[in-house]
């Protein structure tokens, strides 16, 4: 049964949003009154759309902001589909290695997707306001892809693990059919986790005001304009979100802490300098990825602070995705030549 008072009532079956804010308005005629306000009572009004304050606190930073994040993303996209293309090109990099290098790139570009295009709209834009269904669904992508994101990485911890302890059980071990069906529960698991995250925030109605202070929908601006904001609701989310990025953190750790018994016991220097070497990229990646998410997740609500946030938000959806294609091709030495190699075909192509 839908809510039809002030008291915010709401179906347990539904994770359709309630968003109410208590604010006061002119009287007007009976004429002029929408169905939807007619149903509250004692003042409480129906909000279709979240404003998003963004960057509008610095606008004489605005004009040097868009062509700066538009430059990077454009970067981001270009080096990620070059990855991507690379790795379907040259077959010496049809490893299970570098495909689920491949989709990283992929899941990286998506992720870019969701928030930036908006944020460089709004850069332009005065309005700055996001209707509910739409702030739910970047939440959701934003963290699918995000939750997706640290499972794949440990994946790929997984993935040199077994490369470089058990080199003779590798191709059974991640054979193709096995890659697959990782990567498919890879992003069944973070979806899933992004679902069960968004129905909590947007389960109950929103009566703290309409203004979320960030640049996209992310979990704590969008949790405190929530009227059922609990210790219980918040101590779910910060359960998942341990579970996301520290459990997978703690379990590169100790794929990590074999590869090093592994490669020690390396006899000659070049064959201990390749091993590194093949983890270097990986391991950087998820130290960057990992301490963003970390400081904006896994803390106290106490310790929130807008301004902050947002800074550290502009890190880990502008620049920790342009990291992806500089680190693997700057750092992968197998990377760069087939880059060489695809450029060189390319060129003797066009001659």
């Amino acid at each position: 049964m839908r809510a039809g008072t002030a008291g915010g009532s709401f179906s347990h079956g539904e994770c359709e949003p309630r968003a109410l804010v208590q604010r006061e308005r002119p009287p007007r005629t009976p004429p002029q009154l929408k169905a939807a306000d007619r149903l509250q009572g004692n003042g409480t009004w129906l909000v279709t759309e979240f404003v998003l304050v963004g960057f509008s606190n610095l606008p004489h930073l605005r004009p040097l902001l868009f062509p700066l994040f538009l430059l990077t993303y454009l970067v981001t996209l270009g080096g990620n589909i070059t990855i991507v293309t690379i790795i379907h090109v040259d077959r010496t990099l049809h490893t299970p290695m570098y495909r689920f290098l491949a989709v990283l790139s992929l899941s990286e570009t998506c992720y870019t997707l969701v928030t930036i295009p908006n944020m460089l709209a709004h850069l332009l834009m005065q309005i700055q306001a996001i209707s509910i269904p739409a702030c739910r669904a970047q939440m959701f992508f934003f963290l699918g892809l995000g939750c997706s994101h640290c499972f794949l990485l440990t994946l790929m911890g997984y993935d040199r693990y077994v490369a470089i302890c058990h080199p003779l059980r590798y191709s059974v071990v991640m054979r193709p059919t096995v890659c697959l069906g990782l990567g498919a529960l890879v992003f069944f698991s973070g979806f899933l986790v992004a679902l069960t995250e968004t129905c909590m925030i947007f389960f109950s109605p929103f009566c703290g005001g309409d203004r979320v202070e960030h640049f996209f929908c992310d979990i704590a601006p969008v949790l405190k304009l929530s009227c059922a904001e609990s210790a219980g609701t918040a101590l779910g989310i910060f359960f998942l979100s341990v579970l996301v990025v520290l459990a997978s953190f703690l379990l590169i750790l100790l794929s990590y802490a074999f590869i090093v018994a592994a490669i020690v016991r390396i006899p000659s220097a070049p064959g201990r300098r390749k091993a590194f070497s093949t983890c270097a990229a990986h391991l950087t990646v998820v130290i960057v990825h990992s301490g963003c998410a970390s400081v904006i997740y896994l803390r106290p609500d106490s310790r929130a602070h807008p301004g902050r946030d947002r800074l550290v938000a502009v890190f880990y959806t502008v620049v920790t995705p342009l990291l992806n294609p500089v680190v693997y091709t700057l750092r992968n030495k197998e990377v760069r030549v087939a880059l060489r190699r695809t450029l060189a075909q390319g060129c003797w192509g066009v001659n």
